[in-house]
């Protein structure tokens, strides 16, 4: 990376691709706030990218709640945080750089076109980390771990081009697998390609060494659960149970989705518990006009509650949309258990985040036109499914002192 690459970003055309690219706009500096203006051609389409926080309107736009540094969140969403910025981060850092001096359009060029979702950032800064091998699942979780604890840079750059602008704390890599040889190589992200892209995850040094398994358990559940999912497997390993990897749902053959996140929608700061589920209720309702929406992201929250996954922030709900206009809810992701902030959800369900329970959930159910055999039929579905949790820690490859710690839990959720 050239220095002078760091210098001030002051303007940043972004585009969308569905099947082919659009120009959106522009972004800039104005008067040291960002500020972003559609390019007229797109008004035009009458496509809203994000309805609640940018509206589809001519001039300049600027934020006015403060969030995301100034951005707006439909492109704050293609930011990498947690594992990915500690990557970049160092990257910087080790070329002799503050990283604090990178203002929010330059990280956006740092996406460039590798971006999660539809949205691609010009000029982006060129990183010449490209991948041709065959990957090896175990050396790089090796490396993951090593990068984590011991600050070992000498295989950094493999693990930024693996990264793209993948969010969230855990290491993670975005790959193509091979449908014919199941061959694993890095994710080219190019438009008109077929792709066969997923995202496998790896352990952090606070995670049990059969993280894997636990999330592939959940993941069987899920699917027992009635949730509407990715395709999901783990991905063998001579060292551990397996790595758990996800399809991307952002990605269709030769087409990309938009992907928006609740926190991106909302501007709601995912690392401050600041949501209710009548919130992403309510946000559904509007953005979807779906009542089988509705069902599914109800759903969605029972399962949450019922198996204990209390890291429900507003960045773990997302929805898509396609070429047209149409909003739907994504499937579910990073589901797993865990305890959340203070032991209670992230998000709470009608201000209960210690314990909720069905008397909750059926309150809210009432209050989004659910009807009411219909809401219990699908508390007592979820609910079968999660009484199964042994089984499918089993045969996900579950420890014992793991299955046996996570089931205390569930048995005790009302």
């Amino acid at each position: 990376m050239e220095e002078s690459k760091l210098e001030l970003t002051t303007d940043l055309i972004v585009n969308c691709c569905f099947s082919k690219p659009l120009k959106v706009g522009r972004l800039a500096f104005i008067q040291r706030r960002i500020g972003f203006e559609y390019d007229p051609e797109f008004l035009e389409l009458g496509i809203e990218l994000s309805p609640f926080k940018l509206p589809l309107k001519p001039g300049l736009h600027f934020v006015s709640d403060g969030a995301f540094e100034g951005l707006f969140g439909l492109f704050n969403d293609s930011l990498p945080d947690g594992w990915g910025r500690l990557l970049l981060d160092r990257k910087l850092r080790n070329q002799g750089f503050f990283p604090d001096h990178l203002t929010p359009l330059d990280r956006l060029r740092y996406v460039g076109l590798r971006g999660m979702g539809v949205l691609q950032y010009k000029p982006a800064f060129s990183f010449d980390y490209s991948l041709h091998q065959k990957l090896n699942l175990d050396l790089l979780a090796q490396e993951s771990l090593d990068f984590e604890l011991k600050e070992e840079d000498h295989f950094l750059d493999d693990l930024i081009n693996l990264n793209g602008s993948s969010a969230g704390a855990r290491p993670k890599i975005l790959v193509s697998v091979d449908p014919k040889t199941n061959v694993l190589k890095a994710s080219d992200n190019l438009l008109g390609h077929t792709h066969n892209d997923w995202l496998i995850k790896f352990r952090s040094s606070i995670d049990p060494p059969d993280i894997g398994s636990i999330e592939y358990a959940y993941h069987l559940m899920a699917k027992k659960a009635g949730l509407d999912v990715s395709a999901a497997k783990l991905f063998k390993s001579k060292k551990c149970s397996g790595y758990f990897g996800v399809k991307r749902f952002d990605r269709a053959s030769s087409s990309f989705y938009h992907m928006h996140t609740l926190s991106g929608l909302l501007h709601a700061d995912h690392r401050i518990p600041c949501l209710d589920y009548q919130t992403i209720m309510k946000a559904t309702a509007v953005l979807t006009k779906s009542e089988k929406e509705q069902k599914k992201q109800f759903r969605h929250a029972v399962f949450n509650v019922f198996s204990h996954n209390r890291d429900d922030h507003a960045k773990n709900f997302s929805f898509l949309m396609n070429e047209s206009g149409s909003w739907s809810v994504s499937p579910a992701y990073d589901l797993t258990f865990s305890s959340g902030p203070g032991s209670e959800h992230c998000t709470t369900v009608l201000g209960n985040g210690k314990n909720p329970g069905q008397q909750e959930l059926l309150k809210l159910a009432t209050m989004f036109m659910i009807d009411a055999k219909q809401a219990v039929a699908i508390i007592d579905e979820v609910k079968d499914a999660v009484s199964q949790w042994k089984a499918f820690a089993k045969d996900a490859g579950v420890s014992k002192i793991s299955s046996e710690r996570i089931e205390k839990y569930l048995s005790t959720i009302r």
